[in-house]
């Protein structure tokens, strides 16, 4: 009895001292990010598609911050992450240039073509690909970004991209959830329409 109370103890002592050492090493060591790239992050559809020519969106948000990249190379987030950027920063808006904006669509697996190779599995940087080593794969709709990382790498072309129909259960606001703007129509009615920050 008195041996278990002694282990409960040094077991209570340790974790309380490694916590102490945890929680003053976050304090001490911690690493300031620069804000502005996180709210140029916010602005990104968070494809990690790399059609911009960075591996994510933190990269390419990080080199548009430190003025590296134009504000004009992401094809998911369009016209919308592009006005959304040039507000943020202070450009002057440009035209989207190689990052030409497609309407939104989702990959589709054929499933009499595909293999079971993994190819396509690998590649896709949202995991909205499920599967195992030949066995057939399938696509999580409503995990796809549409980046179409995954077409290339096929072997068998059995990957192909299929456009989303706008409709009411689809249609997304354009403006990022994050960008703050105020509205006041003078009317009879006084109608004021305020949008502020998503929590």
């Amino acid at each position: 009895m008195l041996t278990a109370i002694a282990a409960i103890g040094a077991i209570a002592t340790l974790a309380a001292v490694f916590g102490l050492l945890l929680g003053y090493s976050a304090i001490r060591f911690h690493v300031e990010g620069d804000p502005i790239a996180d709210q140029v992050d916010t602005l990104l559809p968070q494809s990690q598609c790399g059609q911009c020519g960075y591996p994510g969106c933190r990269p390419y948000a990080d080199a548009v911050a430190s003025g590296e990249a134009e504000i004009n190379q992401c094809a998911p987030g369009g016209q919308a992450a592009m006005l959304g950027m040039a507000e943020l920063l202070g450009r002057e808006p440009v035209e989207l240039g190689d990052a030409v904006e497609k309407p939104k669509s989702v990959a589709v697996i054929d499933e009499q073509l595909c293999i079971g190779c993994t190819k396509c599995l690998q590649c896709c940087p949202v995991d909205a690909i499920v599967g195992a080593a030949k066995q057939l794969h399938g696509i999580i709709a409503s995990e796809c970004t549409g980046c179409e990382l995954c077409t290339e790498p096929c072997p068998v072309n059995c990957v192909r991209m299929v456009p989303i129909p706008q409709t009411i259960g689809t249609w997304k606001w354009p403006y990022p959830a994050n960008q703050t703007f105020d509205y006041a129509i003078d009317s009879p009615e006084s109608v004021e329409i305020t949008h502020r920050e998503a929590a």
